[in-house]
């Protein structure tokens, strides 16, 4: 039977929102709905006029969404990636004219929550891990299957273990005993193959969280969204993104800076700060979640806010 969840307050969540300056008939893209506690907050600040569009890959997370917000004429939500932002906004009539882009990457609570998805080391549930539990392979599969130095890279690059081949080869051997089917398998065999404990963290997190970021291609929806988004955002209009480590943070920090200082020129010849036409004006540094919300959801301590605004 399956779990309720407990109710989901997202990360950074009255930041995140005021960052978008909500403006009661402008067009606004949650690309991340989730449990839709960003989304809520969005429509409060609309008026009649106003649009939301929300993206969601995972099946429930839509059936929720229509069943929260199906009455409400302003809404709408679509079952898909945020790599398809510029599709999904073509086909709402909104390119180039959304006011506000909002991201809350990474797995949710609910996600996490639920045992039978997969995503925690701390339940007891099948080895699945697939947002959209409906495309794809589960994680299950591809370590079945997988070669040592593949899973020792993808630990590596999307997990940053820094003893990814020890523990690739541990899972290899322990395979060739019994298929690795569960959550708790793999949290036991990773424990037992890591050497090193970091202080105050599982030593399957980075495990676990590389074989997600994989079978998800989280980076690869990522750095698609990226490419899409100064099409989709209206001049004036905002991007808020929120993530939950290093490398989605180093790749959003990287695409908002570069497109902030504009188009490249070699070195020495002289142009104009127009001539650079920069796409991007960065609204303040990055924020952090506060004491009190660290206290009330550790899950905030890792998270980061960047905001960005379009310009025309």
């Amino acid at each position: 039977m399956m779990e309720e969840p407990r109710a989901h307050r997202p990360v950074l969540l009255d930041e995140s929102v005021a960052a978008l300056a909500i403006r009661p008939d402008g067009v606004y893209i949650d690309g991340t709905f989730g449990r839709g506690g960003h989304s809520h907050l969005v429509l409060e600040g609309l008026g009649e006029a106003g649009r939301l569009i929300g993206i969601d890959k995972d099946p429930e997370a839509v059936i929720h969404a229509q069943e929260a917000f199906g009455g409400d004429g302003r809404f709408v939500i679509e079952r898909g990636s945020f790599a398809m932002l510029a599709a999904i906004a073509a086909q709402h009539g909104v390119a180039g004219k959304v006011d506000g882009i909002l991201l809350d990457l990474g797995v949710s609570s609910p996600q996490l929550d639920q045992a039978e998805r997969g995503f925690s080391f701390l339940q007891e549930g099948p080895l699945d891990m697939r947002m959209d539990p409906e495309t794809g392979f589960s994680a299950a599969d591809w370590l079945m299957g997988a070669e040592a130095k593949e899973i020792a890279d993808v630990l590596k690059t999307f997990g940053e273990e820094r003893h990814a081949r020890r523990i690739a080869r541990a899972i290899v051997a322990a395979r060739q005993e019994h298929p690795i089917r569960t959550t708790r398998q793999l949290s036991e065999i990773v424990s037992a193959a890591n050497p090193a404990w970091e202080k105050g963290k599982h030593p399957a997190t980075r495990s676990f969280q590389g074989i997600r970021i994989f079978i998800n291609r989280e980076l690869e929806d990522l750095e698609r969204f990226l490419d899409q988004v100064l099409d989709v955002l209206a001049p004036g209009g905002r991007l808020a993104v929120i993530s939950f480590h290093s490398l989605e943070d180093r790749m959003i920090k990287r695409f908002m800076r570069d497109q902030a200082k504009g188009d490249r020129f070699p070195p020495g010849v002289p142009v104009t700060q127009a001539q650079l036409n920069p796409k991007l004006r960065l609204l303040g540094k990055a924020i952090r979640a506060g004491k009190a919300e660290i206290e009330e959801n550790p899950r905030s301590r890792s998270a980061v806010l960047r905001v960005a605004e379009r310009l025309s």
